[in-house]
């Protein structure tokens, strides 16, 4: 969608941005507090010390409830980090954070923030942006894809969308416009 240079903008005007995904990253990395229980869960996942994205993604995609074991395990733990980060921004007197949450409404984050922002792409833009990745296959998009709230509803609900299928500098004049609203 163009998340991580929407939440480049932000950190670029000096606001702090939790990245939950990085966090996700951290966590199934050699070391990191899910390993284990991942491992637990999804025995045959582990190499090395960290977990195989690509062989848990296979994994949760192909039993039932594998996404919900997944979630029981990183969703606590991704909110805990979450917790830490606005303590530690609060602490340091910052008036603004972002959270860069991918599946905020699935996990009810809505609820945690004051404003929602949607980075959006058309739906051809992103899949190009994957194939360029090369990271997931197109049946494994339509999988994930499968189990999240339509972007169009996330549109809906969001109290500013950023387009980003037409060109960074739009998109970054769009959040720019909305630092320079939040700062007031």
């Amino acid at each position: 969608m163009g998340k991580s240079t929407a939440a480049a903008v932000f950190r670029r005007a000096g606001i702090p941005v939790f990245d939950a995904d990085r966090i996700v990253h951290a966590l199934g990395a050699r070391g990191g507090r899910a390993v284990g229980p991942i491992g637990d869960a999804f025995p045959g996942v582990v190499r090395d010390g960290a977990v195989d994205r690509a062989r848990l993604r296979q994994r949760v995609l192909a039993e039932r409830d594998g996404l919900a074991r997944l979630e029981a395990i990183l969703h606590p733990l991704v909110r805990a980090a979450e917790r830490d980060f606005l303590a530690r921004a609060r602490r340091a007197g910052r008036p603004i954070a972002v959270l860069d949450i991918p599946l905020l409404f699935e996990t009810h984050g809505e609820r945690r923030v004051d404003r929602i922002v949607v980075v959006s792409a058309p739906a051809s833009v992103q899949q190009a942006r994957l194939r360029q990745r090369g990271k997931m296959q197109p049946d494994e998009l339509s999988a994930i894809l499968a189990r999240q709230m339509p972007d169009r509803e996330k549109r809906r609900r969001a109290d500013l969308v950023v387009p980003t299928g037409l060109s960074r500098h739009h998109g970054g004049r769009v959040l720019r416009r909305l630092i320079r609203e939040l700062r007031g």
